[in-house]
């Protein structure tokens, strides 16, 4: 028994190490989603913080804030959104490939 504990330990140090190895590979993953048809495009990486917002100069008029500043948050949402989904992929793969064969999800 003490044996298959210190197995279980070495595993879980693993899946710790993974983990914060993928952790800290998200920050270089970046995901790029638009709004309004490509005129503001939000950049975002893998630990969901916001790197870029692009413009499109051509709408920008001061009349149209309001309608600016939807398309920004619109866009930030989707980048958020792909980002998490990037991030939630990365750590479940990481997990997965510390899971022993045959072992339900693997």
């Amino acid at each position: 028994m003490p044996e298959e504990f210190s197995k279980i330990l070495d595993r879980l140090q693993q899946l710790q190490e993974q983990m914060a190895h993928v952790q800290e590979d998200l920050g270089t993953k970046t995901v790029t989603m638009e709004s309004g048809g490509g005129v503001v495009k939000v950049t975002a990486n893998g630990k969901l913080e916001i790197v870029s917002i692009q413009i499109d100069k051509e709408i920008i008029d001061p009349k149209e804030a309001e309608m600016l500043e939807d398309l920004v948050v619109a866009g930030v949402n989707r980048a958020l959104e792909r980002a998490r989904e990037l991030a939630d992929s990365s750590m479940n793969d990481a997990a997965r490939s510390l899971l022993p064969p045959g072992f339900p999800g693997t």
